[in-house]
């Protein structure tokens, strides 16, 4: 019997416009009433219809206090001891003011009622320029500048301040929001001018994606999961610039009308108020309301197809690999190279390495990646190097030398080992029961493997003899490149081979465009991949990155740092990939991580 789909088909959506990455970008300011006094640095709570302004500088400091209905202030009962850059919490009734400077700085708290302040235990650590955020009984202050910068975190019960576990940058004119288990502080200067962005979960504070925009001065709106960070100084100027913060990464939104720094600030992500400031005309009472407009866009969604009723165009929304960059991501926890290394670029899991170069020792250390932090998890059986990982975060291998390891999601097993026991080989697979292994360092350069969860099988030999390539992929479809042939002297004639494994046989295909060995490489089969790093000769490192789309190269956008030593297995997607330490001039390890994420974009779909 046939089926109803079968005869009509499928339904593809309609839709009049393309979808959109982010329909906070519909977001926009607009002018509220005039504060009563014109200053800056000064603090505020509340929303956007109730909103508290306090303190500041005028430029004498003040601890003028201002009420907003949502058109106009109203002035009322001043703090108890005027200061500017102060740090706030709580609620338009129920506020918590904090730190400051008078000059100079100070540790004084005082409380809101709703109509008047009221002295209470001193902050611990004096400190101007920190972060405040949370309620009047259970409050935040972080970091800030206290004759320096001081990395020092206290949490407050409603009676009483303790410390708590410090920031990673110590920095001041930074912004902030959430609660006392889950806050974000972002931005600010350590002297330097950063974007850096930590998130507090209660007990440790990780470091995560920068603004977009390095400043200083700004400040913030909303939770953890969802605030604005506007305004600020740059190096050169001041900016009004907005981001919207949806829990992984920042994304510009709208400008303030005016641009100013070191307002004050209220609402939410959604609905936020900005007043007061300075900026190159002078200190300001201006207030601006934010709100987001109802999107008329929906959001992109991977693998979405739809009908464009305005161009006539039927599309499909894809990850775009030609347009990705590399960005920078939080740092392995030591210098390495030659680890190995599977998953994503937000499910990691990288084992085993050199824990430095020259004459570093070779590690058993295991870690996993989430996108944001390194998490340590169960050793290594052997310490391992030169070695190649296969699989993914819950279920994977490590690989090489007469060494089998295999990882269940919590602990390693040690298994058979290959035929050829082998460093440098080629490895590919997607489970910890489905891998491959070819070519390498062994008597045979050419030979391959097929683990199927139990033993190894030798099947048919690559075309080219080679050691340090790269390959990604699994047992059925995997694309391998580039390698150097050992030879008289090491490591040379470096290659620029490419082979393709339909899961019988190699066939060679068409070459990279700069070939290079100890480079690394990402991909899901044999249809999309890219490689990245390497060397072109002993002393000759590369930046480039190349994208395999089947049947030709092309060259991309290149690591930040040419950087090699960086073979150890293949990440499972083009679109998603790592550069984890390597080796770098002056040929010592690193650590440093950078992330290779794909945008989704809408392409047009054209008949063939």
């Amino acid at each position: 019997m046939a089926k109803y789909s079968d005869i009509k088909g499928f339904t593809v959506q309609t839709l009049s416009t393309d979808t959109v990455s982010n329909t906070g970008a519909t977001g926009a300011w607009s002018s509220g009433g005039n504060m009563n006094t014109a200053r800056y640095t000064l603090a505020g709570v509340g929303t956007q219809t109730q909103a508290l302004g306090f303190g500041g500088r005028t430029p004498s400091y003040v601890g003028n206090t201002e009420q907003y209905d949502g058109s106009s202030w109203t002035e009322t009962n001043d703090l108890n001891t005027g200061r500017g850059y102060l740090g706030a919490a709580g609620t338009y009734t129920a506020a918590l003011a904090f730190g400051g400077v008078t000059p100079p700085s100070s540790a004084v708290t005082e409380t809101w009622n709703g109509s008047s302040w009221t002295e209470v235990n001193d902050l611990n650590t004096a400190r101007n320029e920190h972060a405040g955020f949370g309620t009047q009984t259970a409050a935040i202050a972080a970091s800030g500048y206290a004759g320096g910068m001081v990395a020092v975190v206290e949490s407050w019960n409603g009676s009483a301040w303790t410390e708590t576990a410090d920031v990673n940058t110590a920095r001041g004119d930074t912004g902030g929001g959430g609660t006392t288990t889950n806050g974000i502080m972002f931005g600010g200067y350590t002297p330097t001018i950063t974007g850096a962005t930590e998130v507090w979960n209660g007990s440790a504070w990780t470091e995560t994606t920068d603004l977009n925009l390095a400043r200083k001065a700004l400040q913030g709106a909303g939770i953890y999961t969802s605030i604005i960070g506007f305004g600020g100084e740059t190096a050169t100027a001041v900016v009004g610039s907005t981001e919207s913060w949806d829990g992984s990464s920042w994304t510009e939104i709208a400008d303030f009308s005016t641009v100013r720094a070191e307002v004050g600030p209220a609402g939410t992500s959604s609905l936020a108020l900005a007043y007061a400031g300075n900026n190159a005309t002078g200190i300001v009472a201006i207030t601006e309301e934010f709100e987001i407009t109802p999107p008329t866009a929906q959001v992109q969604v991977e693998g979405q197809l739809f009908f464009n009723s305005t161009t006539n165009t039927f599309k499909e929304t894809v990850q775009d690999v030609p347009t990705t960059a590399w960005a920078s991501g939080a740092n392995y926890p030591a210098p390495v190279y030659l680890i190995s290394h599977f998953g994503t670029n937000t499910a990691a899991l990288l084992a085993g390495g050199s824990i430095n170069q020259p004459g570093g020792a070779n590690s058993q250390n295991a870690y996993t990646y989430d996108g944001a932090s390194w998490s340590e998890i169960a050793e290594l059986n052997s310490a391992h190097t030169e070695h190649g990982g296969f699989g993914r975060i819950t279920t994977g291998a490590v690989v090489g030398g007469s060494l089998n390891e295999l990882w269940n999601g919590s602990s390693w097993t040690e298994s058979n080992n290959l035929n050829t026991g082998r460093g440098n080989a080629g490895v590919s697979g997607s489970s910890s029961s489905s891998g491959m292994v070819a070519a390498g360092e062994a008597s045979n350069y050419k030979n391959t493997e097929i683990w199927d969860g139990s033993s190894w099988t030798e099947v048919n030999d690559m075309n080219n003899t080679r050691a340090a390539l790269d390959m990604a992929g699994t047992t059925t479809s995997t694309i391998a490149g580039s390698g150097n042939q050992i030879s008289s002297p090491p490591q040379a004639p470096i290659r620029n081979f490419a082979e393709t494994w339909d899961g019988t046989s190699w066939t060679e295909v068409a070459e990279l465009n700069t070939g290079r060995t100890s480079s690394s490489v990402a991909g899901a089969d044999s249809s999309s991949a890219i490689q990245y790093g390497g060397q072109t000769a002993p002393t000759s490192l590369v930046a480039n990155t190349e994208l395999w789309n089947g049947s030709s190269w092309t060259e991309l956008n290149d690591l930040s740092t040419a950087t090699n030593r960086l073979h150890g297995g293949g990440y499972a997607s083009a679109a998603s990939a790592l550069k984890v330490g390597g080796a770098g001039p002056p040929e010592a390890g690193l650590n440093t991580v950078e992330e290779w994420t794909a945008p989704l974009a809408n392409k047009t779909i054209t008949a063939s």
